[in-house]
């Protein structure tokens, strides 16, 4: 889409949400339910035609795409259920009450690793809110764009609504530089990389707009001496090597104690050499190739790095000659914990693992990269765990105990903080980002009390 192919998109959008603005909450529910449904009906193909263009296996895929069935029945439930409080009024024959009205049109910009269900948590709730969506989904995955936009345009023409309730511009920087100047954006939220993330976050702050970020993680997994190991290494290869490293929920660094640093790694690595790489459409595959040819080349400066650093690969660390853009899952060890490139958030299957000996040092050290999104330690004492999920924890968004960091639930509210962003989508109360909260005092008596009992005659 060009420039001028925005301008329109964005007042059909505009036009599309005075119809859908009137449709009461529980009916905007039913047509995302439908939605729901015709997602259903494709997943298997939307699944392996998210697993052709991104590269994720064809599981993977259709677990995307599930997602998004989720998060459409959470809207549905959730529609008959959104209101503010009567709050307390201390004037006499005054009700004090909290309305949430849609912030109107909401632009959404995915990136390239789940281009269906990031899209999905955002329009579904923000659907059921009252809000029309304008999706620019990553460049390099635009047929998946295209296909999910068709499902939802039929699903609304059907029930005689326009169709640019969910409008589609596909296209790049210049496209997202347009949404996040663009006053005519009520709220625009943006997942991808922190770097870009921020340039975002200052164009939209610059006009005083509304943005939900979901930028980059830096994960960890911490696992202490009393640890089941057979929850361990499961976890560990599903969080490091899941989406070949290309989830911004993947584990990038685990922190072994001393104790059993040696025999996790030995196990890991065998761990490792037992993983199916191959076609990600073969059903029998867990380890697809990365997204693109720039990935691999990340992906072998970032070895490159460890090396310089000090780190020794125990496993992996080539490229795999075979077509496409295969690598090699990589487990690095012997890096200190503040190492630049253990800092640094490669989109690349490689596992950093660290040694630590205290409660104290690993939380810190858990805590001390820019990112705080996801975050597990795996454990049996019941303090420790209360200690973790507290203020002296993990600083992360998501933490888990005896989990990975990734494979979260539509449920809970997704995201995180620092150079996370602080965005939140889908579960728990993320509806209230899609909303503009009015405080409204009605007078339904005839005298004119003023608060804190001012007297002004």
């Amino acid at each position: 889409g060009s420039l001028e192919d925005y301008e329109e998109t964005v007042k059909k959008a505009k036009e599309a949400w005075k119809v859908w603005a009137d449709i009461p909450a529980p009916k905007r529910g039913e047509i995302v339910r439908q939605i729901g449904d015709a997602l259903r009906q494709k997943i298997k193909v939307l699944g392996s035609l998210v697993s052709l263009e991104m590269g994720k296996i064809f599981v993977e895929g259709v677990g995307e795409v599930q997602e998004y069935v989720d998060v459409c029945d959470y809207a549905v439930g959730l529609s008959r259920m959104i209101g503010g409080p009567i709050l307390p009024s201390e004037r006499p024959g005054h009700a004090l009450i909290e309305q949430w009205n849609p912030v109107g049109l909401v632009g959404i910009i995915t990136a390239f690793n789940f281009p269906v269900a990031v899209y999905g948590w955002n329009s579904a709730i923000a659907m059921i809110c009252g809000n029309a969506c304008l999706w620019k989904g990553a460049p390099s995955t635009s047929l998946v764009s295209v296909a999910v936009t068709k499902i939802i345009a039929k699903v609304l023409e059907d029930n005689k609504l326009p169709g640019a309730i969910c409008s589609l511009v596909c296209g790049g920087a210049d496209i997202g530089t347009a949404m996040a100047r663009d006053e005519r954006m009520d709220l625009l939220s943006f997942t991808g990389s922190t770097k870009v993330g921020k340039e975002v976050a200052l164009m939209v702050q610059e006009r005083f707009g509304r943005s939900l970020l979901e930028l980059g993680g830096n994960n960890a997994i911490i696992v202490f001496e009393d640890a089941d190991l057979n929850l361990v290494i499961p976890s560990a290869l599903f969080a490091a090597v899941g989406t070949a490293g290309q989830r911004c929920t993947t584990a990038r660094r685990l922190f072994l104690h001393e104790s059993i640093h040696d025999e996790v790694v030995a196990k890991l690595a065998k761990a490792y050499a037992q993983v199916r790489i191959g076609d990600p459409w073969d059903p029998d595959t867990l380890y697809g190739p990365l997204h693109t040819k720039e990935a691999v080349k990340m992906f072998l400066n970032a070895v490159e790095q460890a090396k310089q650093q000090g780190g020794s690969v125990v496993y992996g660390g080539k490229v795999i000659n075979r077509p496409g853009n295969y690598v090699e899952p990589t487990i690095v060890t012997g890096l200190p914990h503040n190492a630049p490139i253990v800092h640094t958030e490669t989109f690349a299957p490689i596992l950093y693992v660290l040694k630590f000996k205290e409660e104290e040092e690993v939380f810190a050290w858990n805590n001390e990269v820019k990112q705080g999104l996801s975050s597990s330690i795996f454990t049996k004492d019941l303090g420790r765990i209360f200690r973790w999920l507290g203020p002296k924890g993990s600083d992360c968004g998501i933490v888990n105990v005896n989990i990975p960091t990734s494979g979260a639930e539509i449920g809970g509210a997704f995201g995180g903080e620092k150079h996370t962003g602080g965005g939140r989508e889908s579960g728990s109360d993320s509806w209230k980002l899609y909303m503009r909260r009015s405080t409204c005092t009605i007078n339904y008596s005839k005298d004119l009390p003023l608060a804190q009992g001012i007297k002004f005659q």
